[in-house]
């Protein structure tokens, strides 16, 4: 799953608490809570799509609906801050969510496949990868993927590098 979330503890050095320092003085903000993870599975993924994200063409991803219950984790929602790590788990940015949906994979718009910045950005291209990995995560627990399937379309914006 590209947006899959994967906990800092014990994954990322002392760069995420300094940002999240740097963040919160920049904010005026005394205190705030935030989650650390990266996107993807492999260091490589992580490095590139964070790339995407810094750049600002990424400003979207998609996670399975059952996995944020399986892993125990809450669902996002708008105004959650993250802190994106890399494939070697410093960080490399916060986002702020703007917009959760839920929805079946098949309803899922072309403009949203858009605001992931993946690939040529297309809905074709974003049902393909998306597809190949979520039946990857499906049958690693004994489930079948199929187009009704519920995920969660959530879009974000930077609010510090």
């Amino acid at each position: 799953m590209q947006g899959v979330m994967l906990r800092a503890i014990g994954m990322v050095d002392e760069s995420v608490e300094k940002m999240w320092k740097d963040y919160l003085k920049s904010a005026g903000v005394s205190s705030a809570t935030y989650t650390a993870w990266q996107f993807g599975r492999t260091p490589e993924v992580a490095d590139e799509l964070a790339a995407l994200v810094i750049e600002g063409r990424k400003r979207a991803t998609t996670g399975l609906a059952f996995e944020y219950e399986l892993e125990g984790e809450p669902l996002p929602k708008k105004g959650d801050l993250s802190i994106v790590l890399g494939g070697d788990g410093r960080a490399r940015c916060i986002i702020r969510t703007t917009s959760v949906r839920i929805m079946p994979f098949g309803d899922v718009p072309e403009e949203f496949a858009w605001k992931e910045g993946e690939d040529d950005r297309s809905l074709r291209s974003w049902r393909e990868v998306h597809e190949r990995v979520f039946t990857l995560d499906c049958e690693s627990i004994g489930r079948k993927f199929g187009p009704d399937m519920q995920v969660v379309c959530e879009e974000f914006e930077v609010v510090f590098q």
